[in-house]
């Protein structure tokens, strides 16, 4: 029975260090953790990868961890994430939370994009803590997107597979050896290109002397014109001028003119057509006259008319 009782009590002294022993543990435990405060984040993607303890960090350095994750009751194309961040972390606006994946299936939420000076977000979110607005991350918007990337992906092998079908494949092999022939019969006609390029040259050649001799006959055309000693331009002033004097002449000569004229129209010429009429009356009577002889002889004008022969 001693022995038996001994046993009991070492038993109990050993329970007593061990509980002793767990709870100096979680004191020690304790006094290494600083106090933390807690954020909810709302993600509307994907969050694989996450899961309770995974680690928060700020640009990079361990802030917190994930304490809690499921869906958002009020709105399931949400998942909320509440973490805990160490109070030490400044988490103010313009603070924004990613996911920052791995391609080994491990995802931590990367904390970035406090503005220095503002103010701490501080203002209890729907589920009665602050909320830490969320922006993608390049390996999440390319996961995210990867259906779409798939679906493209997925139509452009089916485009290539169209082009490169045996038909169009057929129609490629005649193309090539249609370009084949077309290369040697432009080999083969290279003499004959050469002599054509020859013969352009020398056209070019000579269309550079006429354009030189043409050039050359507009400098002496320009001479011509525009010589102040001997140039046409001299002498088309000097036919000009007395083109002017003439002119100047004849307007002198109608000036004095002038009078004469409208004497003529004012005294001569009423007279002038006076005469005139008088000679168309003397007109009018000698062909009456003359009409008369015609028809009675010259006796109706000279000499007494006949008289009619008595009858008793």
């Amino acid at each position: 029975m001693e022995t038996r009782a001994n046993h009991i009590w070492v038993g109990i002294v050993t329970l007593l260090l061990l509980a002793g022993l767990a709870a100096l543990l979680i004191w020690i435990a304790r006094l290494s953790q600083h106090d933390q405060r807690e954020y909810d984040i709302f993600f509307k993607q994907s969050v694989d990868g996450v899961a309770k303890g995974s680690e928060v960090s700020y640009s990079g350095v361990p802030a917190g961890q994930v304490k809690d994750i499921s869906l958002w009751q009020n709105d399931p194309s949400f998942v909320r994430v509440r973490i805990k961040v160490d109070e030490k972390v400044p988490i103010l606006q313009g603070t924004t939370a990613s996911l920052q994946g791995s391609f080994t299936g491990v995802s931590t939420i990367q904390l970035a994009g406090a503005i220095k000076g503002a103010p701490p977000i501080s203002e209890p979110g729907p589920a009665g803590v602050p909320v830490i607005p969320t922006r993608r991350s390049g390996l999440g918007e390319i996961l995210s997107n990867a259906p779409l990337l798939l679906e493209r992906l997925a139509t452009l092998s089916e485009r290539l597979t169209m082009v490169l079908s045996d038909k169009n494949q057929k129609a490629f092999s005649n193309i090539l050896a249609h370009t084949d022939t077309l290369t040697g019969n432009l080999a083969s006609a290279s003499p004959e290109v050469r002599k054509s390029l020859e013969e352009l040259q020398l056209t070019l050649k000579q269309a550079t002397t006429t354009l030189a001799s043409v050039d050359k006959l507009a400098g002496t055309a320009d001479n011509a014109l525009n010589d102040p000693a001997n140039g046409l331009a001299k002498q088309l002033r000097t036919t000009l001028k007395s083109a002017q004097a003439a002119a100047d002449s004849l307007q002198a000569t109608l000036d004095e003119a002038r009078p004469a004229t409208k004497q003529f129209n004012d005294r001569t010429l009423p007279a002038f057509e006076a005469a005139v009429r008088d000679i168309e009356a003397t007109s009018r009577s000698i062909r009456a006259m003359t009409d008369a002889i015609g028809d009675r002889g010259i006796s109706s004008v000279v000499g007494s008319p006949k008289l009619p022969d008595y009858k008793p």
